[in-house]
């Protein structure tokens, strides 16, 4: 989401300026172009040439200096960039920028531009506590700055609470979701991930190679587009996105039960968990020993989650996935059918890069209108956005009444 984009970063003088060369790196790796502007206090803490040579293009610090011949760096930055950011914000910028006071030309260049900005504090936990800091932030927010929550942990002076710069990971998600078009705005969207495990013993169970990241990428990129995201998880190793709510579940019944208690809330339900179809009838109190021997195990059927949806639901889009190793398109489609989804996302785990554990994925997407988008192997975040652009695309064909 970040790639090709222009993004001027703002630096100024506090302890955690130092980490704004590691962002710098990231936004290049992510394929954004940056640029740079300091203030004189930022330079204190860390070297222009630094981000210079990070960057691969000038850093700017001086009031009264060219970004280009003749142009007034100020006016010649807020034209070029398609987005701002303020990291780390100190409690003097946010006051200046919170009370219109243009004085260097970081805050000069920001009292000239109107693309999206992101602010992310960063002080002693004390200051960030201070009612004007805190009326600040109120008003950046209500002029339409996004400003995000300082992370909480130990701090340079060595006090611990909240103040410090969020992580950098954290500051890229919200730079896409900045420069992300809010088209799910108003949706509810109830996603599923992972795998669910089956108890056989306290020690075993039944489970099955999800790793949970489509459906993780599916929770970010509804967040991003503006939804108001609860995502249902079943044991993962990965950390879960930043959304409104989230539920982990460990067995299918667990699943279940969570997603009857949350899916009529939703208007777009998307399950991407890989739910075990069987369980063991019997879970031992205690762990089974070999030495006693294991004649069979009787397994029952799990509920199938987005079969007793589909029988019962009235409005909303129903999202399901079909993995398969053999005529794929057919099975997506007669699953599709059965459980009255309205569209399915199938996969082949055959397919290289198709597979749970990876990063990309290679997805064909048929809905009840009748449409196969079969699409090439990419990552699952941009697989993400794809799925939800069909879902924008189903949703306006299909219409109020459920018509084409």
């Amino acid at each position: 989401m970040l790639k090709n984009k222009k993004i001027v970063l703002g630096i100024t003088g506090g302890i955690a300026a130092y980490k704004s060369a590691e962002l710098t790196r990231a936004f290049i790796k992510a394929g954004a172009e940056v640029k740079v502007i300091m203030t004189q206090s930022a330079t204190e803490f860390i070297a222009p040439l630094t981000l210079r040579t990070l960057s691969r293009n000038p850093v700017y610090a001086d009031m009264f200096e060219d970004a280009e011949p003749y142009d007034m760096a100020h006016i010649a930055l807020a034209e070029w960039a398609d987005a701002f950011v303020v990291a780390p914000a100190t409690g003097n910028v946010i006051g200046k920028i919170a009370s219109g006071i243009a004085d260097d030309l970081l805050t000069t260049t920001l009292m000239a531009e109107n693309r999206p900005t992101l602010i992310c504090p960063a002080m002693n936990d004390k200051m960030l506590a201070n009612a004007f800091v805190q009326e600040n932030l109120r008003k950046l927010a209500g002029a339409g700055y996004r400003v995000m929550q300082s992370g909480v942990g130990e701090l340079a002076c060595n006090a611990a609470g909240a103040g410090r710069l969020p992580e950098i990971p954290e500051i890229l998600d919200e730079m896409e979701a900045l420069l992300t078009v809010q088209d799910f705005a108003g949706e509810k969207v109830l996603v599923t991930a992972g795998p669910t495990q089956e108890p056989l013993d306290p020690v075993r169970y039944i489970t099955n190679h999800s790793s949970g990241k489509m459906g993780y990428a599916l929770a970010k990129a509804a967040h991003q587009r503006g939804a108001q995201v609860t995502l249902i998880s079943g044991p993962t190793r990965i950390v879960p996105p930043k959304v409104e709510t989230v539920v982990f579940v460990r067995t299918a019944q667990e699943m279940h039960r969570a997603v009857m208690d949350a899916w009529t809330k939703a208007s777009v339900i998307i399950k991407a968990a890989a739910v075990a179809d069987y369980r063991p009838r019997v879970a031992a109190g205690e762990k089974i020993k070999k030495d006693r021997g294991l004649s069979g195990i009787e397994l029952v059927r799990n509920p199938d989650i987005i079969a007793d949806i589909g029988a019962k639901k009235k409005k909303g889009v129903l999202v399901g996935f079909a993995m398969e190793t053999e005529d794929l398109l057919d099975n997506a489609r007669r699953k599709m059918i059965r459980k009255n989804m309205d569209m399915i996302v199938a996969n082949n785990l055959r397919d290289d890069g198709a597979g749970f554990e990876g990063d990309t994925n290679i997805i064909t997407i048929l809905d009840r209108l009748g449409h196969t988008v079969a699409l090439d192997k990419m990552t699952k975040q941009d697989a993400a956005h794809r799925i939800l652009d069909h879902i924008r695309s189903f949703k306006s064909k299909k219409g109020p009444a459920g018509k084409k």
